[in-house]
């Protein structure tokens, strides 16, 4: 089966290999460039560093290798790690367990440096804020929307060779409704399921009327067992 998948290059790169080991096909129509920012790092002190995506490597290369850092999964721990931190300690891939993970390790009252993304969620900065943490939070790096929908993706939906679809974020997610819609294959993307990494991805999908499954988990693994119902 052919998945069309949106991420980042880089990032749907990869899935696009984990679909072939299994024997699908995935049409790569990024709707997303990571780019720099160019803000600076908060000036003020802090105890240790979270990170929630592998794309804040870059931005971890002005930092000090010897802080504590929290990595939301084992994939962001990978490029801390290849980044030349050492005091790595990793979560099970979302943003809860992430919290949980600093609340029972650190005492509240620390200050804690956010590495994160231009369009970032409110957790986990709201929880550890609610227990008495103080988060700063470095908007590094961004999603950067394109212009539109890439020409493999257009192709495919206009010819019916999509099969399925990969969602990890809910902005990705987003866009792409957008930019099908501005190409005229808005009726073309609900031709198929759509397979979303949470609820909270799956959301815009749902409201335009698409079908979706969901992952039992927020985690790659998770969501490739979804493709156990697939041929």
């Amino acid at each position: 089966m052919r998945f069309l998948v949106t991420r980042s290059a880089d990032d749907a790169a990869r899935t696009a290999d984990k679909l072939a080991a299994r024997g699908h096909q995935a049409c790569l129509a990024p709707v997303t460039r990571i780019v720099p920012t160019g803000d600076p790092a908060p000036s003020e002190p802090y105890d240790a560093l979270i990170v929630t995506s592998v794309h804040a490597q870059a931005a971890l290369a002005a930092l000090d290798r010897t802080t504590p850092i929290f990595a939301v999964g084992e994939r962001t721990a990978e490029g801390v790690h290849a980044s030349g931190f050492a005091h790595i300690v990793v979560a099970e891939g979302d943003a809860v367990s992430l919290s949980r993970l600093i609340r029972g390790t650190l005492p509240s009252g620390l200050t804690l440096l956010h590495v994160t993304a231009r369009h970032h969620k409110e957790e986990p900065a709201a929880s550890l804020r609610a227990a008495g943490f103080t988060v700063l939070q470095w908007e590094a790096y961004e999603a950067k929307a394109v212009e539109r929908l890439p020409d493999g993706g257009v192709e495919a939906l206009r010819t019916g060779q999509i099969g399925a679809a990969l969602h990890y974020s809910r902005r990705s997610a987003d866009l792409v409704i957008r930019l099908a819609g501005e190409a005229g294959l808005a009726s073309s993307l609900l031709m198929f399921p759509h397979l979303c990494l949470s609820a909270d991805v799956a959301a815009p999908l749902r409201s335009a009327g698409a079908a979706t499954l969901v992952a039992e988990e927020p985690s790659e693994e998770a969501l490739f067992r979804l493709l156990d119902g697939f041929p």
